[in-house]
């Protein structure tokens, strides 16, 4: 028996990096929809991690889709994409200036991995523990509804961009 419902919201893009600052600020906004603000951090962090590495290395395009899941305790995040080589986790020297991605995915996620979609691309999604409290979250859509949140087809005016406070995290 499931006693909390799933939360869902999905953002797709072209790993633009002026598209990566506005997809953080969705993100946050969401977890701060669905009272998670201490994961903010972390998911921001991972999913810029994952929408740089489409940037740098997806082939044949930069169009990818973000998926945010809350499934009762667990966080989902996962970026997909249409290059359906399989990214590694690589060991950068102490001097090099990108590399770590995926190593600090691990660091700071709970879980993390790779999920072939045939030869259309990949998913790589990482986890997160999310102990809430359950009486405080929003009601779910009605049935049939378009929307799961304050982003049903997220569409943001240049507004309401500007108005959500940036976050970052340091890692080191």
């Amino acid at each position: 028996m499931i006693s909390e419902p799933s939360r869902h919201c999905t953002v797709e893009l072209q790993a633009l990096p002026s598209r990566i600052g506005q997809v953080r600020r969705i993100i946050s906004a969401q977890l701060r929809y669905w009272h998670l603000d201490p994961l903010i951090d972390q998911a921001a962090l991972g999913v810029t991690e994952l929408l740089t590495n489409v940037h740098r290395h997806a082939q044949p395009d930069k169009s990818c889709t973000v998926d945010i899941e809350l499934l009762l305790d667990r966080l989902t995040v996962s970026v997909h994409d249409h290059d359906p080589r399989v990214p590694t986790v690589n060991e950068a020297d102490s001097f090099a200036t990108s590399g770590r991605g995926l190593a600090l995915i691990a660091a700071v996620s709970e879980s993390w991995g790779v999920r072939p979609s045939g030869a259309a691309g990949k998913a790589v999604w990482f986890t997160l523990p999310a102990v809430c409290d359950t009486s405080t979250l929003p009601p779910l859509a009605v049935y049939g509804s378009t929307t799961d949140g304050p982003f049903g087809s997220v569409s943001i005016s240049p507004e309401a961009v500007a108005a959500a406070p940036a976050r970052s995290a340091v890692v080191g």
